[in-house]
């Protein structure tokens, strides 16, 4: 007996354009698309109908491992809360940003990030989690451990994406000295003795290690078939390297320049919707507006917040920067695309059933009224 789902009055976001009419879900996957209204079937009441986000760089996980400081919450628990938090924010695929080589400013260490992963990779087995997530690997390429810890973690059947990054002070996200300070010493609450010699490790560690560890991941993440991306680049020189090591996605880039030349190369551009929420970084680097408005950008992620994919997508075509459908692909088929996930960031006949219906409210966040992955009702 066929599975199937009718949803009908509904405005269908599709690739270029939006129709009312009805769609057609069989078996998990999208079986029709018509204009008009049919008399059976779920009345959207001309809500919006959306691909499922695709998600490829969220902090977010960590926050559910640890709610508190010294508080380490059940793995299985946190990960199925941070699941719950993702879905219901209409993200129907995530990629969970895990660090790979430890700084020394997190109670989480190494053995707790491998953990996590395998808690991933053992709860997407037993079909314990409502979105579908893979990993991503943050890879911390100044430290130490970076590689050694890499090499733990490869293997893991849910790893697909490895971003190369070094959050030392002086360069890429933080050029700026004043601004590392503001953001570091405010988040450690260090004196200013120990800011100073905690930098003074952080540049030491990235002249010793950033440039061999960037060359060894990447050697391994083409030998495991794990896409790279960069992160946090900030001039010619940066994206050159990226480039040079093979690098398919640009996140975050800091500067007009380094975005623009990123596009050229063929990379796509990732940057995080809470820039487009908030209407520019928050540590003082380029506007994810900016770069749209110069059609530098493909991605948005919501980084840490979940719910800001939606948000910024409709806050977009609300202001008019851009039309409705070009917004949704930043958060839909760019990611799916360049995940290479192919089965899925449309609403296209034989591709999956991931649906987010959405209520649109001029100068309201959007409201989600249900999400459904593969047909199923996840939120």
């Amino acid at each position: 007996m066929q599975n199937e789902l009718v949803f009908t009055n509904c405005a269908i976001v599709l690739h270029d354009e939006i129709i009312t009419g009805t769609l057609l879900v069989r078996d998990g996957k999208i079986a029709g698309i018509a204009p008009g209204q049919s008399s059976s079937g779920i009345d959207m009441e001309g809500d919006y109908v959306i691909p499922g986000c695709v998600e490829l760089h969220t902090d977010h996980l960590e926050t559910h491992l640890m709610p508190r400081p010294k508080v380490h919450w059940n793995m299985h628990a946190a990960l199925q809360a941070h699941d719950g938090q993702i879905a219901t924010a209409g993200i129907t695929t995530v990629f969970d940003a895990i660090r790979v080589g430890m700084d020394g400013d997190t109670e989480l260490g190494s053995d707790e990030m491998s953990a996590i992963a395998q808690t991933i990779s053992t709860a997407t087995a037993a079909k314990r989690l409502r979105a579908e997530h893979f990993i991503h690997l943050r890879c911390e390429v100044s430290m130490p451990d970076a590689v050694e810890h890499f090499d733990e973690m490869k293997n893991n059947d849910r790893v697909r994406l490895a971003s190369l990054m070094d959050h030392a002070p002086g360069q890429r996200q933080f050029v700026s000295l004043e601004a590392y300070r503001i953001y570091y010493q405010g988040k450690k609450k260090l004196s200013d003795a120990d800011f100073a010699a905690f930098s003074e490790r952080r540049i030491a560690q990235s002249d010793a290690y950033s440039a061999k560890h960037r060359r060894l991941i990447a050697e391994r993440c083409h030998a495991a078939g794990i896409s790279i991306a960069s992160h946090d680049d900030a001039t010619a020189e940066h994206v050159a390297e990226g480039i040079e090591l093979g690098i398919s996605l640009a996140e975050f880039p800091t500067t007009v320049a380094a975005a623009q030349l990123s596009r050229d190369a063929g990379l796509q551009v990732l940057m995080g919707a809470p820039n487009v929420v908030r209407g520019g970084s928050h540590s003082g680097n380029v506007s994810a507006l900016e770069l749209i408005e110069k059609g530098a950008l493909d991605i948005l992620s919501s980084d840490y917040v979940p719910f800001s994919l939606l948000q910024a997508a409709f806050l977009l075509s609300e202001r008019r920067i851009i039309d409705l459908p070009h917004a949704i692909r930043l958060i839909s088929a760019n990611p799916a695309d360049a995940a290479k996930l192919s089965d899925r960031g449309r609403i296209e006949v034989g591709r999956r059933a991931d649906l987010v219906r959405v209520r649109a409210t001029t100068g309201l966040p959007p409201l989600i009224d249900g999400v459904w992955r593969e047909g199923l009702r996840i939120a």
